[in-house]
């Protein structure tokens, strides 16, 4: 059995690192270059820097920024937001980045998908979905978690394997920052419809939490932000935890 990842996630604003609850209520944490040195150290299998605001904005993402994240990591890293064109990626990975998350422009004009995977492989393509829980079934959004797109979350989530995507990382919106637990049985579900790799995001607040997503889903990562960002939850200390619960991790 492959080893389950922990990839501690940043989610970048005007170049530092930030955090909110259910995508609102948003404070500065730190500095995004510190903060991913401090997880590599700690033992993170790979961290996730999202732009949150670059699409919203009608940006790219920071080259700067992705190229001062290359030069002080040693591990893989995959960097997100406002990219809608081969040319934005081609810009992140000359930049440092080892992998491309797209999530709007994957649900506006999905053939970025297929010609993402086309042209760097599908390894490099990380397709990320927000969705909400309501009225009995999930909605895909878009925008930072701004704008509801009508899209049913797992036929969007097949789609998007059939296009290419390499990897999908699924974010709760009802669970996001809540520390209550992952959403396990929309994680269940959509690790059973799509063979490539699934990430679970959205509401770790204890160790038994990502316990829980390994175990009860096939999810192979699991990502979270503020119990790493505020020290909740060391890195090697969940490790450990996991490994004598009998999981496979990298210790």
């Amino acid at each position: 059995m492959l080893a389950k990842r922990i990839i501690p996630c940043l989610d970048i604003r005007n170049g530092r690192t930030v955090k909110g609850i259910n995508f609102e209520n948003i404070t500065d944490v730190g500095d995004p270059v510190e903060m991913g040195q401090l997880y590599s150290e700690q033992g993170a299998d790979e961290l996730v820097y999202l732009d949150i605001t670059a699409t919203h904005e009608k940006r790219k993402t920071l080259p700067q920024l992705v190229r001062r994240i290359a030069k002080n990591l040693n591990i893989p890293f995959t960097v997100g937001g406002g990219v809608s064109e081969l040319s934005d990626a081609e810009v992140l990975l000359e930049n440092g980045a080892d992998k491309l998350s797209i999530n709007s422009a994957a649900v506006t004009q999905p053939e970025i998908i297929t010609k993402l995977a086309g042209k760097y492989g599908s390894q490099f393509v990380v397709v990320a979905v927000d969705a909400r829980f309501e009225n009995g079934e999930w909605e895909v959004y878009v925008n930072g978690g701004r704008k509801p797109t009508g899209r049913e979350l797992f036929s969007w989530v097949r789609e998007a394997e059939e296009r290419g995507a390499g990897e999908i990382l699924f974010t709760s919106m009802n669970h996001d920052g809540t520390k209550n637990g992952y959403a396990v049985e929309a994680l269940k579900r959509m690790a059973a419809e799509v063979s490539i790799p699934v990430i679970a995001s959205g509401g770790a607040g204890q160790k038994i939490h990502f316990k829980e997503v390994f175990e009860k889903t096939e999810a192979e990562a699991a990502l979270a932000a503020s119990v790493f960002h505020y020290g909740e939850i060391p890195i090697p200390s969940l490790k450990k935890y996991l490994a004598g619960e009998g999981l496979p991790v990298r210790v």
